[in-house]
């Protein structure tokens, strides 16, 4: 199986070592790619440098012609990229399809943001010292950019950062995780065709030592990473000058209120907590009912969660496929058992098989189990009840993470008093936190990280502010 080679500012390079890519079902060998060594990604960083001036001097109307033509190569090969994404990640078919319809979305939001940037006049004689001065405020690229990519939607995350970057002109260098590489590869086939200045980018898959330029190398003025909290943070205390942007982890709560329909409320909570086999930072991980109403809340998300179907992700009926590796699977699984050890009580689910996980609920888990504390990333919620809202909204926030949360209430008082009491980036009423569209300013506070993305929020972090003054010639 003939290895793909890296893509360095644009030209293919091979290389000696070699990583076999998995089917996450059934462990068969998907594809070969090559790895990148540090020498590769210097050389990837200097390509980038170089093409700066270029992506820079794009005119706003061709960076969005280039993002409009992304989308339509995207629209051309989606089945092709829904049925390579199923098999490289285990992701079931249709939630497959909807990430790359969500990638295309995320270009076309691009595109659209590409022609509208953002500035301002800026009133000098607001104060006496300016009289007689002209002030204007304009952003332009911050220059080139290091992206880190996670598994789990290696198409939809590694365009909201590739998007805004061509809309704001700023080359850069992409690191896919590599246990999924392939669907990276297939994208950057689509970027080559795109009609990007030479060198513009590079997607260089590599072991974590070898990608260490990224983070400490200052001829990158971004690093824009997306995994776990311990690596996310680690980065941002060695990167010294470079601006870093981390989109990290959660365990989001959601709330249920007793006015809202409970067999809506379920519905959305089954997604919310299982879909994609809960490998989401935003996956429902604790689900907090009013006392009033939990005991039908539980017996119908109970019965909801029995009816999941499990196993091949390319059949069509399939919500629950394989986690990403089996250790995944065990890491939750051991959770499960000790959280049971615990005083836990296990609703449904709990069993494994290689790397699937049955979709489970446990309930009356203990405040410092795992599997609450900690972040699942896969089919895994716990169900608590609380008596008053005041109990509710300090629960939420009894966690070192703080990405999103949810809350189903009609009762707008009460949502204007979670909007000032949760430690989230979002709050998300009338559905779980579960949830995004692609332009929205997306991220976390605490532990779940720093900046935004969303794409108009990400290219405020791919930009910077330039100040000019004028001072009016005298008569």
């Amino acid at each position: 199986m003939q290895a793909i080679p890296l893509v360095i500012g644009g030209r293919r390079v091979e290389t000696d070592r070699v990583l076999d890519v998995h089917a996450k079902a059934t462990g068969d060998v998907l594809g070969r790619v090559c790895l990148a060594e540090s020498a590769h990604i210097d050389q990837a960083i200097d390509a980038a440098v170089r093409a700066a001036p270029a992506m820079a001097a794009l005119a706003l109307c061709d960076r969005e012609r280039i993002l409009e033509g992304i989308c339509t190569q995207l629209r051309e090969r989606e089945d092709e990229f829904a049925r390579l994404l199923c098999r490289e990640v285990g992701k079931p078919i249709r939630d497959a399809r909807g990430e790359v319809s969500r990638m295309i979305d995320t270009f076309h939001a691009a595109a659209g943001e590409a022609v509208r940037p953002h500035g301002e006049v800026l009133p000098m004689d607001a104060l006496p010292r300016g009289r007689g001065l002209i002030g204007s405020v304009r952003r332009v690229p911050i220059g080139p950019a290091g992206f880190i990519t996670p598994f789990n939607f290696p198409l939809n995350l590694a365009a909201h950062k590739i998007a805004p970057a061509i809309a704001a002109g700023c080359p850069f260098v992409l690191k896919p995780a590599s246990l999924t590489p392939l669907t990276t590869h297939l994208l950057a086939d689509v970027l080559a065709r795109a009609g990007l200045p030479q060198g513009a980018f590079s997607t260089v898959p590599s072991t974590r030592a070898a990608a260490d330029l990224l983070v400490t190398d200052e001829r990158l003025k971004l690093l824009s990473f997306t995994g776990s909290p311990a690596v996310g943070w680690d980065m941002k205390a060695r990167a010294g000058r470079t601006k870093v942007v981390l989109e990290l982890g959660g365990n989001a709560a959601c709330i249920v209120e007793p006015d809202w329909d409970a067999a809506d409320a379920c519905a959305r909570l089954v997604l919310g907590a299982f879909a994609g086999s809960g490998q989401s930072c935003i996956k429902t991980q604790r689900v907090l009912v009013h006392a009033s109403r939990y005991d039908d809340m539980r017996e119908r998300f109970v019965n909801a969660t029995l009816a999941l179907r499990m196993g091949d992700p390319e059949d069509e009926s399939t919500l629950i496929g394989p986690l990403i590796t089996e250790k995944d699977a065990e890491r939750l699984e051991a959770w499960i058992v000790a959280a049971v050890a615990g005083g836990a009580r296990l609703l449904c689910g709990g069993r494994r098989k290689g790397a699937f996980l049955e979709p489970t609920i446990l309930e009356n888990v203990s405040a410092s189990a795992d599997i609450r504390c900690e972040e699942a990333f896969g089919p895994v919620v716990v169900l608590d009840r609380y008596e008053r809202f005041s109990e509710a909204l300090a629960c939420v926030n009894a966690s070192r993470f703080g990405l999103q949360a949810g809350l189903f209430t009609r009762d707008w008082v009460r949502v204007e008093e979670a909007f000032r009491a949760l430690e989230v980036g979002g709050l998300i009423v009338g559905d779980v936190p579960t949830w995004r569209v692609d332009h929205m300013p997306y991220g976390g506070v605490k532990d779940s990280g720093l900046g935004r993305e969303g794409v108009r929020w990400a290219m405020e972090e791919m930009t910077e502010p330039r100040l000019l003054v004028q001072r009016q010639p005298p008569a």
